[in-house]
């Protein structure tokens, strides 16, 4: 069986590390800007997966509405976090996206994480 992880992509990553920041968020854009958002945020998440201290950082589309995308990133620490946020490919999307994306709705929020514990309900089916 082929491997079919790409380096640097969002399941290039060990998830269970431990994280001290996670952001999670969610964009409805416009579904004439819908292709602008995708072509802006992909370069932007494949970049960011390889900076030092990213745990995970990934785009994905909702199963129910095409024009909103969700976004989960983990980071080691502080440091790693920051580095991402003065990154040129992050303020190149950022900036892409402000200016030519309508963004309908958006909600971000960051937590700072004191522990993680690894969730695998799946010993819960018999």
């Amino acid at each position: 069986m082929e491997n079919s992880i790409k380096a640097g992509t969002s399941n290039d990553h060990d998830k269970t590390l431990p994280t001290d920041i996670t952001v999670s968020a969610y964009y409805r854009v416009h579904p004439d800007d819908r292709q602008i958002f995708i072509d802006a945020v992909v370069p932007e998440m494949t970049a960011a997966n390889k900076l030092p201290g990213c745990i995970y950082y990934a785009f994905s589309q909702d199963l129910t509405d095409p024009n909103t995308f969700h976004l989960l990133e983990g980071w080691a620490n502080e440091e790693a976090y920051e580095r991402h946020e003065n990154a040129e490919t992050f303020l190149t999307a950022l900036s892409t996206v402000v200016k030519n994306v309508r963004i309908l709705d958006r909600q971000g929020v960051r937590y700072d994480i004191a522990k993680i514990h690894i969730d695998d309900p799946r010993g819960k089916v018999s």
